[in-house]
């Protein structure tokens, strides 16, 4: 098993690849962004738009955790708490992009922000060229999409697993037609998501072999496992686990 560790990024999640692909191309005249998030793209957004000289602001849901609010705020982004869901974070991010002339950016519904993330089955398949299995952490859908985008045109044979929390099973109704019902929270705050990105469906409907649904014990059970294990560990043939979305 080959663990990619993405909490080791700067701003210990995967997302600043996406924001970094998406800021980095934004055009020269851009005033500043606004984004919504629980945490991970949060602070993506707002590290690399204090790097590129950009104003930001982030909207965080209310139950998104203080050492993730205060980590946005440190990278200079100004954060407003709203609502009690991604959703109502989203649409207050919407009328904030309006009323701010500012340029949205999405978390997951976006090319760009998909192909930043996509950049991890590259590196993955760099260095374990015979992988055949990905497993990767489902909530919006971005770091699937990008992922299965980059591995399947390296090794068409591949195959990419997508891991949801039954709390959140959005992506999978999607999918496969199912009706699971939504909960309300999740020790993975991170992937909480009602409803899953537009461009993200499309392509994990075309190249996602398929989506499994976890409860919350197999969480916790592999979050102690890691820590038990520590990140440290040797590549080997089989599958890959891509940790977080």
């Amino acid at each position: 098993m080959y663990l990619k560790s993405e909490n080791l990024q700067f701003t210990a999640s995967f997302k600043e690849r996406g924001a970094c692909n998406k800021l980095a191309q934004l055009p020269p005249e851009t005033r500043g962004v606004v984004a919504m998030s629980a945490g991970n793209h949060a602070q993506g957004v707002a590290y690399h738009a204090q790097r590129l000289g950009l104003r930001a602001i982030i909207v965080m849901p209310r139950f998104t955790p203080g050492v993730k609010v205060e980590r946005t705020r440190g990278f200079g982004a100004e954060v407003v708490l709203h609502g009690d869901t991604l959703d109502e974070a989203r649409t207050h991010a919407l009328a904030l992009d309006e009323q701010e002339n500012l340029t949205f950016v999405h978390p997951y519904d976006d090319e760009q922000m998909m192909a930043g993330q996509g950049t991890i089955a590259l590196e993955m398949l760099q260095d374990v060229p015979d992988l055949d299995t990905l497993i990767v952490a489902v909530g919006g859908g971005g770091l699937i999409a990008g992922m299965a985008t980059g591995a399947k045109a390296i090794r068409p044979g591949i195959e990419v697993v997508g891991v949801q929390t039954s709390r959140f099973p959005a992506m999978v109704n999607a999918i496969k037609g199912t009706h699971y019902p939504q909960g309300t929270s999740s020790i993975a705050e991170g992937i909480a998501v009602g409803s899953p990105g537009k461009l993200p469906l499309a392509v994990i409907a075309r190249l996602v072999d398929d989506l499994v649904l976890v409860d919350e014990g197999d969480i916790e059970q592999a979050i102690v496992m890691l820590l038990e294990l520590g990140s440290g560990r040797s590549p080997a043939q089989g599958a890959s686990v891509e940790a977080g979305d």
